[in-house]
């Protein structure tokens, strides 16, 4: 089933995500003259530009490779990429320095053969242009492929659980309209709902992908909660195994041992994973065996 749905809809995922990073690429070209003025204003300006001159690079570098050979602070990059921000803290001086020596290991690694005109000082075509921004759009790309697919795929499982609920009398809660736990309606649930627990007394918001108030819930009942998981190799799936349990951990904590946790399976998860999570007290239901949420209550 995953396979069937990987050749059909990822290709175009993907796709979709490479034009976008493209039109990114394009204007971070255009920011920096095509490469040929990497100054540390456009940094200042849009921090997030220093992970498109990363992949600009021959050979690409990971932040934590630029980190070092820049000598710079690791928040700075992280600041930067993630939250295209500069750090807050961070005395001026002090960041123009990091800025310029970012900028000076970005010059002396560029891709001499995809961005060719920084030897010939011949300025550069559309063509050449076009042809950069895509070879840099997709390292940036492939360097995500796997949260692109999995995400993609989370969607995908959100809206089975969504229209099997459906047919089964449930109504979804808007979103931003999500209540707690234990002030939900009979008959129905909630996407990627915050439920708060209690760790180190201090409340801390844990999202689940599916929240389900079973129709035929007493007073008293918790809703079960389900997590959409899928993978396209066994390898990952051990990788991650620990996540849920953990989650499962703080929930219990604060919710007691009654709660239900589902996971929502499509893929390949081998029985080392399976019985990992079983011996945490995790149950699961597999995505072509959709109608197995009856056995639960729901």
């Amino acid at each position: 089933m995953f396979n069937a749905w990987f050749v059909e809809f990822a290709p175009a995922a993907y796709q979709d995500t490479r034009e976008q990073t493209s039109e990114r690429v394009q204007t971070a070209l255009s920011n920096t003259a095509n490469l040929t003025e990497i100054s540390p204003d456009i940094l200042v300006e849009e921090p997030s530009t220093v992970a498109i001159l990363r992949m600009a690079t021959a050979p690409p570098i990971a932040r934590d490779r630029l980190i070092g050979l820049a000598n710079v602070p690791p928040n700075l990059l992280k600041n930067m990429e993630i939250d295209n921000r500069l750090p807050p803290r961070m005395n001026s001086a002090g960041l123009r320095i990091h800025l310029r020596q970012i900028c000076r290991v970005i010059e002396q690694l560029a891709d001499r053969d995809i961005f060719h005109w920084l030897n010939s000082r011949q300025e550069p075509t559309q063509l050449d242009l076009y042809r950069a921004a895509t070879i840099v759009a997709d390292r940036l790309c492939g360097a995500i492929s796997d949260p692109i697919i999995r995400n993609t795929q989370e969607q995908r499982q959100l809206t089975a659980i969504g229209s099997w609920l459906g047919e089964q009398g449930y109504s979804l809660i808007p979103s931003g309209q999500s209540p707690t736990l234990d002030k939900m309606n009979p008959g129905t649930y909630a996407f990627r709902m915050n439920v708060i627990v209690q760790r180190n007394s201090r409340a801390v918001n844990i999202p689940i992908d599916t929240v389900v108030m079973p129709l035929t819930a007493e007073e008293d009942s918790l809703p079960i909660l389900i997590e959409a998981k899928s993978a396209g190799d066994f390898a990952n799936t051990n990788k991650r195994r620990k996540e849920e349990a953990t989650k499962v951990s703080q929930l219990k904590e604060t919710y007691g041992e009654n709660l239900t946790f589902l996971l929502f399976l499509c893929g390949y998860f081998d029985s080392g994973y399976l019985g990992y999570e079983a011996a945490e007290g995790i149950d699961w239901v597999w995505e072509h065996r959709m109608e197995d949420l009856k056995k639960f209550g729901i």
